[in-house]
């Protein structure tokens, strides 16, 4: 997947994330989509651990749940390590 793909899914993920989880989060449209870009990689890894998937490497409706989903356990992970509710 090219890193023009990399951010768009990296955007729609981080901004789902946030949506999902709204509070007090650091940033802008940057740091929104560099948590996006984590979250598809611990996404994708969380979901080959599992069985049920692997890398996200395609902009499909399974790729944003996956990234969305490692987005969500990244900011929960980031918010406990920072103390940040």
């Amino acid at each position: 997947m090219g890193i023009l793909s990399w951010i768009i899914l990296g955007l729609v993920a981080g901004l789902l994330a946030r949506w999902v989880m709204p509070g007090t989060a650091p940033g802008g449209f940057v740091v929104t989509t560099i948590i996006g870009i984590v979250g598809a990689v611990v996404g994708g890894a969380l979901a080959g651990m599992l069985g049920f998937g692997g890398p996200v490497s395609t902009i499909s409706l399974g790729s944003i749940i996956t990234a969305t989903l490692g987005a969500i356990v990244f900011l929960l992970v980031f918010r406990m390590l920072s103390g940040r509710s």
